[in-house]
């Protein structure tokens, strides 16, 4: 499922990350990669606050929807 789907306050693990590849090369420098972990902190608007590596990231829609994950 993609992580705009993901209930707040529930870590998940992130298993696929679509779109091109200098997309997907940014969303890796901020530490979404294959396996790690993410935790959803807050929903406002359909954008995100998630907990990854021990950092806040805030990310659009568009953007948190190209992260697939599992909980």
């Amino acid at each position: 499922m993609p992580l705009t789907m993901a209930p707040s306050g529930s870590a998940a693990t992130v298993k696929k990350i679509n779109g091109r590849d200098e997309v997907r090369r940014f969303l890796e420098s901020l530490g979404f990669v294959e396996g790690g972990q993410v935790t959803v902190i807050s929903e406002m608007g359909g954008n995100l606050i998630v907990m990854i590596k021990d950092a806040r990231i805030a990310l659009s829609k568009s953007m948190a929807g190209r992260i697939l994950v599992s909980t």
